[in-house]
């Protein structure tokens, strides 16, 4: 029986068979795999899917999220290609599409995280797992212990200044914890350091990831708004939307404010 899936942008996905020859353009969704229970069956990741480090170490690189290497694609012959609207070039995933069945992620919140995880279990014929896994990530979000609504901004980048807004995987995970969020624009708005003064939050995020902020720009920030809580987090707990879910409401609770 032919497997066949509409991906979260409603496109339907139809296969010939179980996908044996995979790809992941997505570092989130490929530690997805590898805890579904693939292994061979994927053939090829991108070079920021260090996740899990023996698959890092091994699998075939197709050049980065959003600049892929479409020669090395092309070698690696795939049946199926799992990316995702936000992360992924979008004139890339056109090219792919036009020669391979290609399955995209639309993923904002939590729910939508775990329909991805059911969608793919089911392309892979790893059902199971998939709903394992679902059933460990809504036991541990049962489990978080919800913050005070303090007004938060979560930075992404520097140089310049960027911020998680509405509409976005890291929004819905300050929701969860109970932060309120003082970014009122929708996805990854250009901050002025007037702008950040102006918005006077509570509560500052320096994520790890895409940005790699370190104890140096918790200084520069505290002389911006001296008054706000300053601190470094893992930007994967707060924006990996696959298996990693299972660690973050644990990590979250773990944080000090």
């Amino acid at each position: 029986m032919e497997p066949s899936s509409v991906d979260q942008l409603g496109q339907p996905i139809h296969l010939p068979g179980p996908p044996r020859r995979i790809i992941s353009l997505v570092p989130s969704q490929t530690e997805l795999l590898f805890d579904l229970g693939l292994d061979h069956e994927v053939v090829g990741i991108t070079k920021f899917c260090v996740h899990p480090s023996s698959w890092f170490e091994k699998k075939t690189k197709i050049g980065g999220t959003k600049d892929f290497r479409f020669d090395r694609i092309d070698e690696l012959t795939p049946e199926l290609i799992i990316g995702n609207k936000e992360e992924n070039d979008r004139e890339g995933i056109a090219l792919l599409k036009a020669k391979y069945p290609v399955w995209m992620s639309d993923v904002t919140t939590l729910e939508d995280a775990l329909n991805m995880i059911q969608a793919l279990g089911a392309i892979t014929q790893k059902e199971s797992s998939a709903t394992r896994i679902q059933e460990r990530i809504r036991d541990a979000f049962d489990d978080l212990a919800i913050k005070s609504p303090r007004r938060v901004l979560y930075l992404i980048w520097k140089s310049p200044w960027m911020g998680a807004g509405k509409n976005t995987f890291i929004h819905s995970m300050l929701e969860q914890i109970g932060l309120v969020n003082c970014l009122q624009e929708e996805r990854y708005p250009e901050l002025t350091e007037q702008t950040i003064r102006n918005l006077s939050p509570d509560l500052v995020l320096l994520s790890s990831e895409p940005y790699p902020f370190r104890q140096k720009h918790v200084g520069l920030l505290q002389q911006l708004i001296p008054s706000a809580q300053i601190s470094l987090v893992d930007g994967e707990m707060f924006s990996w939307y696959g298996s990693r879910l299972m660690q973050a409401p644990s990590y979250f609770n773990s944080l000090a404010f």
